[in-house]
C-alpha cells in the first residue's frame, strides 16, 4: 500500500510528464566529478555535474540544495531570475534522493561554500520512495544489510570498505602477476565435493541429468593445471559451503588461492607474508593496524608449533587416539564439539585459535598441524606424524592456510580412502588421482580468506560488514501480485 508521501511523488511525475517532461531520460553528460570541483575550483568556472540531491533549501525565489556523487558533495544554488518561472517551478518539484543533472557556473558564498550557480537543472531519475528519516547516519543493522544500496547511499564510512575491499584485491592480483603467476577459472560446479572440509550444496544440471555440487574449494583443478605444465596459478574465487552463519563465516565467500610448482610450505609463508605486506604498505600506507580494538603489529611475524602447544598444555600426542584426546581434554574441562560422533574440524580450529594468547594480535603461523588433520599435505620427512602446513591467524582470526602438496597418487589414494571412511562417504576423487598419475611437481598451495582479510584490513568486526549483499534470512513475504 502506497503511503503519502509515495503518493505526492507519483503525483510529481504525472505533472511533469503532463508538461513534456522526461523523468528518465537516458543520458546526461557528466563532465566534472564533485571531488573534481573541489580540487579544481575557480570562480565562473562551467561544470556539469550529476549526483543524488541529498538536501533542499528553499528562500523565497531561490533554493540551496546538496548534490552528491560516487566522490563527495557540493552545494548548488537555484535563482528564479536565472533559471526563470518556468525552470522555478519544475525545481520545486525535485525531492531529496531525486537525481539530477546539473549545469552551471563555480562561485564561492560569503561562508566560504563551494558552489555551483545552476543555470540548468535536469531529473534524470525521480525517486517514488522517500530516503531513511536519518539519512545521514542509517543504523537499523537489518535494513543495512538487506538494503545495502541504502546503507551506501547513508554511510560514507560504508563505501570506503567496499572500495578498500576493490583496491585490496586489484593490489593483489598486480603483486601475483609481478611475481610471474597466471590468473586462472575453473569450474564452480563438481561432480565430487573436495578439496577442503565442508558440507556442499546440492544442484541439478538438467542438460546432462546429473547431479552436481557448488564448489567448497578449486585445489583439485588447480592442481591439475600443475600436472598441465602452468607452474604458477592463482585464482581469486567465489566457494559455497552449506553451513553456519556467524560473524566470520557467510555461506558464499572469496578465497585467494595460489600455486607454485618446485616450492613447498616454507615458500608458502614467504609469498603469504609478501602478499599481506603489498596490501599493508601499497593500499593502507602503513603496517600497523586495529582490529578487535587490538593493535595489530604487522611488522612482527612469528611461528608457534601447534604440536608442542598441545603437548604442552594437554598432554596430547599426535599419535593419540581420539578417545586419549575426549579423555584428556576432559581432564582440562574442555567441552568437546563433536561431528557425527567424532572431533569436528571446526573445534580443532577454535582450538588453535584458543591457544594463541590474546597478546599474540601479530600475524602467527601456526605450523606442526598433525598430519590426520591435512589429507591433502605431505608428511614432514623428520616425522611422519606432522604435516608440512601451516595456518596463518592474525588479530586471533584465521585468515590463510597452506601446505606442501602431497603429490604421490597412491599415497593420495590411501589418505582420499581413510578420509571416506572417517565421513562415511563411498566416492573418492579418482579423477584427480588419475591426473597425479601423469606426475604432478613438488609445489606449494596457499588459501587466503578474501572476505576476512578485508575485515582485518579495514576493522570490521563481522564479515557482513565486508560483503556487499551477505546471507540473510528471508523477510515476510510480501504481496508480490501483478499491480
Amino acid at each position: 500500500m502506497l503511503d503519502e508521501l509515495m503518493k505526492q511523488r507519483i503525483e510529481k511525475i504525472e505533472e511533469l510528464k503532463k508538461s513534456g517532461i522526461c523523468v528518465y531520460p537516458s543520458r546526461f553528460l557528466k563532465q566534472h566529478s564533485v571531488a573534481w570541483i573541489k580540487e579544481n575550483f575557480k570562480e565562473n568556472e562551467p561544470v556539469a555535474c550529476a549526483g543524488r540531491i541529498m538536501g533542499l533549501r528553499s528562500h523565497g525565489k531561490s533554493i540551496f540544495g546538496d548534490l552528491k556523487d560516487n566522490s563527495g558533495r557540493v552545494q548548488f544554488y537555484i535563482k528564479k531570475d536565472i533559471v526563470g518561472e518556468d525552470g522555478f517551478l519544475f525545481a520545486k518539484k525535485l525531492d531529496i534522493g531525486d537525481i539530477a543533472g546539473i549545469h552551471g557556473e563555480l562561485f564561492m558564498t560569503h561562508t566560504q561554500e563551494p558552489t555551483i550557480l545552476v543555470k540548468e537543472i535536469k531529473l534524470l531519475a525521480k525517486a517514488i520512495r522517500s530516503l531513511p528519516e536519518k539519512w545521514h547516519g542509517l543504523k537499523d543493522v537489518e535494513i543495512r544489510y538487506r538494503k545495502r544500496y541504502l546503507d551506501l547511499i547513508a554511510n560514507d564510512a560504508v563505501k570506503d570498505v567496499f572500495i578498500l575491499r576493490s583496491k585490496l584485491i586489484k593490489n593483489i592480483r598486480k603483486y601475483l602477476d609481478e611475481h610471474g603467476y597466471l590468473e586462472v577459472e575453473t569450474p564452480m560446479m563438481h561432480s565430487l565435493a573436495g578439496g577442503a572440509a565442508g558440507k556442499p550444496f546440492k544442484t541439478h544440471l538438467d542438460a546432462l541429468s546429473i547431479d552436481l555440487f557448488l564448489r567448497i574449494a578449486p585445489e583439485l583443478y588447480l592442481k591439475k593445471l600443475l600436472v598441465g605444465d602452468l607452474e604458477r596459478v592463482y585464482e581469486i574465487n567465489r566457494s559455497f559451503r552449506n553451513e553456519g552463519i556467524s560473524t566470520r563465516h557467510n555461506p558464499e565467500f572469496t578465497m585467494l588461492e595460489v600455486y607454485t610448482a618446485y616450492a613447498d610450505y616454507r615458500d608458502m609463508m614467504e609469498l603469504t607474508k609478501g602478499i599481506i605486506l603489498s596490501v599493508a604498505d601499497e593500499v593502507l600506507g602503513k603496517r600497523e593496524i586495529t582490529f578487535h580494538e587490538q593493535a595489530v603489529d604487522l611488522n612482527t611475524w612469528e611461528n608457534i608449533s601447534f604440536a608442542e602447544l598441545m603437548r604442552e598444555r594437554f598432554d596430547i600426542n599426535p599419535d593419540d587416539s581420539e578417545a586419549d584426546w575426549l579423555a584428556k581434554l576432559k581432564q582440562k574441562n574442555i567441552k568437546v564439539e563433536l561431528k557425527e560422533g567424532k572431533i569436528s574440524r571446526t573445534f580443532i580450529l577454535n582450538l588453535i585459535s584458543d591457544l594463541i594468547e590474546v597478546k599474540s594480535a601479530h600475524p602467527v603461523f601456526i605450523t606442526d598441524i598433525y598430519t590426520e588433520l591435512c589429507p591433502l599435505a605431505k608428511k614432514k620427512a623428520d616425522n611422519p606424524l606432522l604435516s608440512e602446513r601451516f595456518e596463518l591467524f592474525i588479530g586471533g582470526m584465521e585468515v590463510a592456510n597452506a601446505y606442501s602438496e602431497l603429490n604421490d597418487p597412491r599415497e593420495q589414494r590411501e589418505r582420499f580412502l581413510q578420509q571416506a571412511k572417517d565421513e562415511g562417504e563411498c566416492k573418492i576423487d579418482e579423477d584427480f588421482i588419475e591426473a597425479l598419475e601423469y606426475g604432478m611437481p613438488p609445489a606449494g598451495g596457499l588459501g587466503i580468506g578474501i572476505d576476512r582479510l578485508v575485515m582485518l584490513f579495514s576493522s570490521q568486526p563481522c564479515i557482513k560488514d565486508v560483503i556487499l549483499f551477505p546471507q540473510l534470512k528471508p523477510e515476510l513475504e510480501k504481496d508480490n501480485a501483478c499491480r
